[in-house]
């Protein structure tokens, strides 16, 4: 069979079923559903490259774990966040081609990341100290933040929302520097997760 198979690539995979469930969900109307396979997706990719690194992997087995990381980033934070703003109402043409623009910008920030750590790796053996743009698994955190804030809109959430997809979408090309978050900073923000899927939960009631 095609591919590389071990323990370093299950979450991965966890994280796009995640998206996928996700996806169909929001499409269904279950928006909170949704936005809760999202926050799956992002504690899920937020430890797989601790788990790839508990591995000695061969080259082709590396390069092979980047490009599936990021096609299934794609799916989860470019293509699940789109659907829930669907399944919120932007169902005109120019909200579809909001959506369109926050899914093409997700996409050229991963090429461009996949070529850049390639061509990084080539250099150097150093993990990564800081990202260039808004990394895409940042949606996990921002758009369960924004869902939970729906009800200080009201019927006027799906422009918020429309808002921070654009927002967020140039935030993804635009040259400024993260810092990328070690152990202390990982742990903090899966606590920041926690919490909103808790506000989400007692907002549904």
């Amino acid at each position: 069979m095609l591919g590389f198979y071990n323990y370093t690539v299950i979450l991965t995979y966890m994280s796009l079923v995640s998206s996928i469930v996700g996806i169909t969900l929001a499409f269904e109307g279950n928006t909170f559903g949704a936005v809760f396979c999202l926050l799956l997706s992002g504690f899920c990719d937020m430890f797989d490259g601790k788990v790839a690194k508990t591995m000695k992997r061969t080259e082709d087995e590396k390069k092979f774990g980047i490009q599936i990381d990021s096609l299934s980033d794609l799916i989860a934070f470019g293509v699940l966040p789109a659907a829930i703003g669907y399944s919120i109402g932007l169902t005109a043409w120019w909200g579809k081609a909001i959506m369109a623009i926050f899914v093409l910008a997700a996409l050229i920030r991963l090429a461009y990341f996949n070529v850049m750590e390639e061509k990084r790796q080539k250099k150097t053996n150093e993990t990564r100290k800081e990202y260039t743009g808004l990394p895409v698994t940042t949606d996990a955190l921002i758009f369960p933040l924004v869902y939970a804030l729906r009800s200080f809109f009201g019927s006027n959430f799906y422009i918020f929302y429309a808002f921070v997809l654009v927002l967020v979408a140039f935030l993804f090309l635009y040259k400024f520097k993260v810092v990328k978050p070690k152990l202390k900073g990982m742990i903090a923000m899966t606590i920041a997760g926690i919490i909103e899927l808790f506000l989400l939960i007692w907002l549904m009631k």
